[in-house]
């Protein structure tokens, strides 16, 4: 058979184009290959793809992780300046919601420092690690105010929130030689010069402070100084029995206040109502030991104070100086009206229901005519145990000025110690017993006297 010349021909063809096949996969193979390690490299130009989301991220959440303004949190470090940084920028970020995140497992150290608004809108400080001021007088700044640490200054709402702690690291600022306090057996040590408050909300409205841990202020833990509408829920607030003026709570010329479901030890009022102060709801709050819970001091060096619409109710007050307590200066004008304590427990408690006209803080207060006037006070559901160095019940009222339509039904209250029934104390009191108390209250009078009703300067 004759071959044709034509197949060794088509065979070479078909062997040359198998063979650049075989060579273009292999190529295509080995190109893949490092185009994936290319990508991969840390000097790769194209954009990662988006972190899943992270409140420790700085993203369109709007949460600032004040780490990432350079915070350290080692505890000694200055952080102020970071801080500083994070607030201006959520302040004037427009996001509906802006977070600066204090994270969990860090100590951050904060000088004095002012944070002003008012801000684009609403403001989280949200305090998961531990916040904290330099540690005491001789560390503080001499060009910084001793008045006052965190101060928010015209915000029109935050919360301050989170599960962290805020320590005043107060210990040696309540030993300064300027206010005498009660020490050991008796004695008496000195207190505070310009001791620093912690945390101070000033002219600001819509706050709320939740979940929060504070402890160990210099002088008081938290003031609000001309604010509406606050809300505190579930904090705990602890310092020693006998810190000086480590008030938890104190308010002045605020109104539209609801402080729940808190713990406060200290060793001063766990709650202060000052002048100016209207509707206030005090919920289920366990105090103690400090000085229980007070309206006043009013009317200092004759001052005008008006506080009224105050609630405080369903509460645990043990182990304090005083249980509910109103206390006014001689010379002041004014009024508080409006008040309910109603369902309070009190265990061990010096004086357990307490009005005080007389309030001085030396031995040479004089008496004078006009008084901050005191009426309508209703105390309901007040039962437990009070120690016996003083009257369970102690209304001591002006000589001009006298206290007005005062309300006392299901009182019980026992000696803690023993079995004798200390008599109340009324002076220039009037009232009416709802029911019968233990012990007796035989000693208000009843009526309005002429007196209250031509003293129209306490009005307010």
């Amino acid at each position: 058979m004759k071959h044709s010349p034509i197949l060794p021909l088509a065979l070479s063809i078909f062997f040359l184009t198998l063979c650049l096949l075989v060579q273009a996969r292999h190529h295509s193979h080995t190109k893949h290959k490092h185009s994936h390690s290319h990508k991969s490299s840390k000097h790769s130009n194209p954009a990662p793809p988006s972190p899943p989301h992270n409140e420790n991220n700085n993203n369109a959440s709007g949460v600032l992780d004040v780490r990432t303004f350079g915070a350290i949190g080692d505890g000694k470090t200055d952080d102020t300046e970071s801080f500083k940084m994070a607030w201006d920028t959520a302040c004037q970020s427009e996001s509906a919601v802006n977070a600066i995140l204090v994270p969990q497992g860090f100590s951050f150290l904060i000088q004095s420092t002012i944070f002003t608004g008012p801000c684009q809108s609403l403001m989280v400080l949200k305090v998961d690690g531990t916040l904290m001021p330099p540690d005491g007088p001789e560390s503080w700044p001499k060009n910084n105010s001793r008045h006052q640490w965190l101060v928010f200054y015209r915000i029109n709402g935050m919360s301050m929130e989170g599960s962290g702690l805020i320590d005043g690291r107060g210990e040696k600022w309540w030993d300064l030689p300027c206010k005498p306090h009660k020490g050991p057996n008796g004695t008496t040590l000195p207190g505070p010069c310009d001791s620093p408050i912690a945390i101070r909300f000033f002219m600001s409205s819509n706050l709320t402070v939740q979940g929060l841990r504070v402890k160990n202020s210099p002088q008081f833990h938290f003031r609000f100084d001309g604010c509406k509408n606050v809300h505190i829920e579930s904090i705990y607030i602890t310092a020693p029995k006998l810190s000086p003026n480590t008030d938890g709570i104190h308010i002045e010329n605020t109104n539209d206040v609801k402080i729940y479901n808190s713990v406060i030890s200290n060793g001063d009022d766990c709650v202060s109502i000052g002048s100016g102060c209207n509707d206030v709801d005090i919920k289920n709050i366990t105090c103690g030991p400090g000085h229980g819970i007070s309206i006043g001091s009013l009317g200092n060096h004759n001052s005008r104070a008006c506080v009224s619409n105050i609630m405080v109710r369903d509460s645990l007050i043990k182990v304090t100086e005083n249980g509910v307590r109103i206390k006014t200066w001689q010379g002041g004008s004014g009024s508080v009206s409006g008040v309910t304590f109603n369902n309070i427990h009190m265990v061990s408690v010096r004086n357990p229901i307490i009005i005080d006209q007389f309030y001085c803080l030396t031995k040479d207060c004089t008496n004078k005519t006009s008084a901050v006037s005191v009426s309508n006070i209703v105390y309901t559901n007040i039962k437990g145990t009070y120690d016996i160095r003083s009257p369970p019940m102690r209304f001591s009222c002006s000589d001009s000025v006298p206290c007005t339509n005062l309300t006392l039904s299901e009182i019980e209250l026992l000696p803690a110690q023993g079995d004798i029934v200390h008599d109340p104390f009324c002076w220039n009191a009037y009232g009416d017993l709802e029911t019968l108390t233990i012990p007796p209250v035989s000693c208000l009078l009843e009526g309005t006297p002429q007196s209250v009703l031509d003293f129209d300067i306490t009005r307010c």
